[in-house]
């Protein structure tokens, strides 16, 4: 009797053992190809998913807009967030990790316009469609331009068919938001081929787009697990599989 109880003990633990952790993450609302919560998927998502995965954990994701995620964190409603939003998470008690993904804003022309965007007087008198929050994040290169030539849109999804149509001389978004959207872009009628142009202007900063996280370990699991992916190429993959053109 006594070997038997011995046995079942071993078999709950082992059990347990097995039991992976459900860790919440909050991402932003929409935000595609990252973080498409319709299919609770994206580049973001995946890679965060992957990444936690490697030492057993299991990714719960939760959508919400970008304000509410420090405040999300502050209250203990996650335990983790994407990017910190600009709130200094150390004083809350957070641990930052490796950021899985990058966001690289650049200005987006037609090539055969041959426009040149070295300065922020170059963008005078272009007509510019950006992202919401832009002209506050970039105040020395958009913050002098006048309402009738500059626009903020949150959904970025028509951007590409607006340039290849002449609407707009700028375009102002991450370049992989860019290509998604042109790949969508090609499946309408009205959509004309065209060869654009990047003009980089600012330099990324991986500090800006760190993950935060309550547990230490998991943390220290996490960014194991990214380091894993990138050696594997998996990273690499991912963001093809949303990418290839039709």
């Amino acid at each position: 009797m006594k070997k038997n109880q011995i046995l079942i003990l071993t078999l709950i633990l082992f059990s347990l053992s097995l039991k992976a952790d459900e860790v919440s993450v909050a991402f932003g609302e929409k935000l595609p190809p990252f973080v498409m919560p319709e299919l609770n998927s994206g580049i973001e998502v995946d890679i965060v998913r992957e990444a936690l995965a490697v030492k057993g954990h299991v990714l719960k994701a939760v959508y919400m807009p970008m304000a509410r995620i420090p405040i999300a964190f502050k209250n203990h409603k996650v335990d983790v967030v994407m990017m910190d939003v600009g709130v200094d998470m150390d004083l809350l008690g957070g641990y930052y990790g490796n950021p899985p993904v990058l966001y690289d804003n650049v200005f987006i022309t037609l090539r055969k316009k041959k426009i040149v965007i070295k300065r922020p007087e170059d963008l005078i008198g272009l007509r510019i469609n950006s992202f919401i929050g832009a002209q506050k994040r970039y105040p020395l290169w958009l913050g002098k331009l006048s309402a009738d030539h500059y626009i903020e849109k949150n959904d970025q999804s028509s951007q590409p068919m607006l340039l290849s149509l002449d609407r707009f001389d700028v375009i102002l978004c991450d370049r992989n938001i860019f290509k998604y959207y042109s790949i969508e872009s090609q499946k309408k009628s009205r959509f004309k081929n065209f060869e654009v142009e990047e003009h980089s202007f600012v330099t990324v900063n991986p500090q800006d787009y760190r993950p935060v996280f309550y547990n230490k370990k998991i943390r220290d699991d996490f960014n194991l697990g990214l380091k894993s992916l990138t050696k594997s190429g998996r990273i690499k993959a991912i963001y093809d599989s949303y990418l290839k053109k039709i």
